[in-house]
């Protein structure tokens, strides 16, 4: 049980984290899914887009969580 109280824990943590971000995302120096080195092709009636930089730093962030929590709960 208390392996099962800690994974809650954790989990309730990170969609407050989530929320507190989303709330505040307005005021974040940098947009999410426009920083520089994302792909975007506009044509005239066809938009292609890629976030390929924004792609690696939430890849980055998410390895370094996953990394602590596996840390935490060995």
């Amino acid at each position: 049980m208390a392996e099962l109280g800690k994974i809650l824990i954790f989990t309730g943590l990170f969609i407050a984290a989530i929320g507190f971000i989303l709330a505040f995302s307005d005021k974040i120096p940098f947009h999410l899914g426009r920083l520089p080195g994302d792909i975007a092709i506009r044509k005239e009636n066809f938009t292609f887009y890629f976030p390929i930089t924004t792609s690696i730093l939430l890849s980055i962030v998410f390895s370094l969580l996953f990394y602590l929590f596996g840390k935490f709960f060995r």
